[in-house]
């Protein structure tokens, strides 16, 4: 089990510092275009991690076509069109209700036996700590109809993809395949909206966030920068091959909900990160909020007299 938070720890650590990577790749490439060329890189370096096809039945494709859509393609894609409709603060207090959302689905499909007291009075406790860590002491909640439900459409997509995972981990596959499968799945998703992003109306959509420039002058430049290999390295074969195999594994040994809330502290993770090494503002509001997610954490990771988290 000890291995398994190491590994959650490691990969809530790696995607809490992802925006740095994808704040300087925006210089030179769209939000999609980094998405895809993300995926890509992952998809390579699993083939070389994993180069063996495995033997998995045809019927069981649905399952790695299921995860690539909720937990990539949907889920991505909506997180960011939500702040486009929306600010940023409300897209990370909503999607950080996951857990909770997480926890009901795998008892409501019996993959759970049931959910402790003090796992949703850890879910209180955290979430407290991401309005305080989100909103920075500076702003205050707006509801935005369509962003804000774009942003719980993403938090109900990785719920749905958690408790895929659960199953892919019954079934024993190499979790290095999986991830692989589910990344095919995910680029085939994204070719309708790059065959959009070439047009001149991918190219305003959301500001540009769906342009695909094939100017051979500007993609001679852009993918000639070392900064730039160095940041699609860190997005590809850390953030995404290596991090997504070892959040399936930290699933399966820690237990699908009991995992899913460690991501209460990507807010706080993100925040200290970017006060640290950025210099961004960190307020005491904010400092606070991100000792409370932690509480929250372990909290919700208790076992109470009798709970069970269904391992």
């Amino acid at each position: 089990m000890l291995r398994g938070w190491i590994l959650a720890a490691f990969v809530v650590l790696v995607w809490g510092v992802t925006f740095v990577n994808t704040k300087a790749l925006l210089v030179d490439f769209s939000p999609l275009e980094i998405q895809v060329l993300r995926f890509a890189v992952a998809y390579v370096a699993l083939w070389a991690i994993h180069p063996r096809r495995g033997r998995i039945p045809l019927k069981e494709e649905w399952l790695f076509a299921a995860m690539g859509l909720t937990g990539v393609a949907v889920y991505q894609l909506l997180e960011n069109c939500a702040i486009h409709f929306t600010n940023a603060s409300n897209v990370s207090i909503l999607v950080s209700t996951c857990p909770v959302v997480t926890g009901v689905f795998s008892w409501l499909l019996g993959r759970e036996k049931r959910l402790s007291p003090l796992f949703f009075l850890g879910f209180v406790i955290a979430m407290a700590g991401v309005v305080m860590v989100s909103l920075n002491g500076i702003q205050a909640f707006h509801f935005r109809p369509l962003g804000d439900l774009m942003a719980l459409t993403a938090m109900l997509s990785w719920s749905t993809y958690s408790v895929l995972v659960s199953k892919s981990v019954e079934k024993g596959y190499p979790q290095a395949l999986v991830i692989r499968r589910m990344f095919f799945w995910t680029l085939v998703y994204m070719l309708p909206l790059v065959a959009l992003g070439v047009t001149p109306s991918g190219r305003t959509l959301l500001d540009g966030s769906f342009a695909v420039t094939l100017d051979w002058s500007v993609n001679v430049r852009r993918f000639s920068s070392s900064l730039n290999h160095v940041n699609l390295a860190f997005l590809g074969f850390l953030a995404s091959a290596a991090c997504f195999v070892a959040w399936n594994k930290a699933c399966a040994a820690v237990g699908i909900v009991r995992c899913t809330v460690a991501l209460y502290l990507l807010p706080a993770i993100t925040v200290l990160f970017a006060f640290t090494f950025l210099g961004e503002r960190l307020t005491a509001v904010s400092a606070c909020g991100a000792v409370l997610a932690l509480v929250g954490v372990v909290v919700a990771n208790s076992r109470g007299k009798g709970a069970s988290h269904g391992e």
